[in-house]
């Protein structure tokens, strides 16, 4: 074992298949000594960096039992998510530099396939390790390969339903494959629905065959005769299958199951490993774990140490101060507008306390809906709530709409009912890195007819808009970033004052020279019109607020003939806010000298918020920069 951790930190493909080749070698006491050797780092470099811990914590016994029954790069290990790789990033040669974990330029929290040959399909959204692992293996079947392909999702997963699609495709394809149901009880937050119900069950039943073996021994003492004993044998063996059947609706898609095991029990998880392995049709392991295992308060709170900042390992409490939010701003305004309007119904993908209704759920429990792991049934489910005659909002980040883009234009917008979307982690999101950026959304938003979306720079304004959406029947998308923001001015909430949120607003006077920003952008907007003052410039600054439609009465004072016009947003550039206003110049047959400043079109690596807005030159110097050096230039 000393031996084996002493290798542990070179970073080398030979020294990973080395590690690996001699961690089928170990002892069941070596074992036990390693997981717990993997527990303290990934504790050590999370409470520094912060990331994924409860869940990652949960299966460090079921990734070392993976990599010794599998021969991986050869064998392709998929993990749904990725929140739970991090024990499979240091057994797979990247101890060496674990510390960077979620840092720029470090490692990513997520598999990456451009990190290691280990890391066969970068994952980052739910539930699509069972389509990809089916993929993967009917191409091996196609180039009359041998080897194994194991998908490893978890409990909360299965609520999405491109796992149950995937898994109806393999039962009816019959090829070689392994799932690996990671069942801890629970997603981000406790699990909802009939799977979750199901899996309950299944923690808890007796095995098939002794109950096939009882219900037989009651049988033969029935005082039937003939057919009705024969038809009553029947209808009791199908109800009692259907009742107690381990897997069943498993065995019914066509998967053989195997289990519950152990997640945390070595020999266990090897036996069944290998029984697995001997398969020639699809199969289902079903592996029973604990998130957070071996860390108290990760085991006590594993909702909080699902993904958290940086903590006291010692005692589990996180170092930096709780700050506020346009989140927690979102979570309280909806308390209060839910308490005025009864019609008002919430409904989350699993993600309650991300999106800040964990509050709302608590208070009115009859309104809120939690649907699962599934995007588009909660755009669609609003859809059918706002028929009823409820008011529903579905609280969602940006980079997870784009999964319910479909149910965004047909079942919301083109019947035009009244859905509210409350879009967060817009923009730069931060650690989490290219899977959870929201840089699209604008884009895409803005494109589909009827939505009204909207882009508060503060938070009086996010209180603003979300109270007129309430007020009006229309569908409409406000967006609003991760970070904290400013309070912004106060005013009375009256109609008018409201449908003012809804036009462009002028915060710097200009004349040839604007600027036109979207969201808390625009408050930076106006630090570089103060900076440019002071270089001789007069910068106008437009904070644009409605981003469909734009307030084309406002804009149409501002883009004159010949004038420098600067846009600003934190999205991408291709199809933004910046081709939008491009777009309405050619309309009104308008020639203005515009500068499109925002994000490339790219997928941005992880690191801090700060530095991939500096990266990505959306920081105050760098945006600075680039106006003084676009107002002295001619035309461009």
């Amino acid at each position: 074992m000393g031996d084996y951790t002493s290798t542990f930190y070179e970073k080398d493909a030979k020294v990973a298949e080395e590690l690996l080749a001699r961690l089928r070698e170990l002892n069941e006491n070596e074992l036990i000594r390693l997981a717990d050797f993997l527990r303290k780092m990934i504790i050590t470099v999370v409470s520094h960096n912060g990331g994924h811990l409860a869940s990652n914590l949960g299966v460090v016994e079921l990734t070392i039992a993976l990599h010794r029954a599998f021969q991986s790069p050869r064998d392709k290990i998929i993990w749904d998510v990725g929140h739970q790789t991090y024990a499979h990033k240091l057994l797979t040669g990247r101890a060496k530099e674990f510390a960077t974990l979620r840092q720029y330029q470090g490692l990513s929290g997520f598999p990456k396939r451009s990190e290691s040959p280990h890391d066969v399909y970068e994952t980052g959204h739910s539930s699509t390790s069972i389509s990809a692992a089916l993929g993967m293996a009917l191409a091996r079947d196609l180039r009359s390969e041998n080897h194994h392909i194991a998908a490893v999702i978890g409990d909360g997963a299965l609520t999405g339903g491109l796992a149950f699609e995937a898994m109806n495709h393999a039962g009816q394809s019959a090829t070689r494959l392994i799932v690996i149901l990671n069942d801890n009880d629970m997603s981000i937050s406790a699990n909802v629905g009939s799977i979750a119900k199901h899996l309950n069950e299944l923690r808890v039943q007796p095995s098939y065959f002794w109950a096939k073996n009882e219900v037989k021994s009651l049988l033969q003492k029935l005082p039937y005769e003939g057919e009705r004993i024969i038809d009553l044998i029947q209808r009791i063996k199908i109800s009692a299958k259907h009742l107690v059947l381990p897997g069943l609706i498993f065995e019914e898609l066509g998967f053989t199951y195997l289990g519950p095991v152990d997640g945390h029990d070595f020999a266990a998880l090897e036996f069944i490993l290998q029984q697995a392995k001997k398969a020639t049709t699809p199969v289902l392991l079903h592996v029973l774990t604990r998130k957070g295992m071996g860390y108290t308060p990760a085991e006590l709170s594993p909702t909080r140490f699902h993904g958290i900042s940086p903590f006291d390992s010692a005692t589990g409490r996180t170092i930096s101060a709780t700050k506020s939010s346009f989140t927690q701003v979102f979570a309280e305004t909806m308390l209060d507008l839910a308490a005025e309007d009864p019609r008002i119904v919430a409904v989350t993908a699993a993600m309650p306390e991300g999106t800040g209704l964990a509050s709302f759920a608590e208070r009115y429990p009859q309104r809120f809906f939690d649907v699962g792991i599934a995007e588009e049934h909660a755009v669609t489910l609003a859809a059918g709530l706002a028929t009823g005659g409820a008011r529903p909002i579905v609280a969602i980040y940006s980079s997870f709409l784009q999964r319910a883009f479909d149910q965004l234009v047909v079942d919301v917008a083109l019947q035009n009912l009244p859905v509210v979307f409350a879009v967060d982690r817009a923009g730069i999101v931060g650690e989490d890195g290219a899977s959870h950026h929201g840089i699209f959304d604008l884009s895409y938003l803005r494109l589909i007819p009827g939505l009204r979306v909207l882009a508060p720079k503060d938070y009086h304004e996010l209180r603003g808009m979300l109270r007129l959406s309430f007020m009006e029947d229309i569908p409409t998308a406000i967006r609003y970033p991760r970070s904290e923001g400013v309070e912004g001015l106060p005013a009375n909430l009256n109609r008018q004052n409201l449908l003012d949120l809804t036009q462009s607003e002028i915060m710097r006077p200009g004349e040839a020279s604007w600027i036109l920003a979207v969201g808390p952008l625009a408050i930076l907007a106006t630090e570089v019109s103060d900076n440019l003052r002071q270089e001789g410039y007069t910068l106008g600054v437009v904070n644009l607020r409605s981003i469909n439609p734009l307030d084309e009465v406002t804009l149409g004072h501002v883009l004159k003939n010949g004038r420098k016009i600067i846009t600003l947003e934190e999205n991408t550039l291709t199809g933004g806010v910046g081709s939008s206003i491009m777009e309405l110049c050619q309309k009104n047959n308008v020639i203005c000298h515009i500068k499109t400043l925002g994000l490339p079109s790219a997928f941005l690596h992880q690191g801090e918020r700060t530095e991939l807005l500096a990266a990505s030159k959306l920081d105050l110097h760098s945006v600075t920069e680039a106006v003084l050096t676009f107002l002295r230039s001619g035309s461009e």
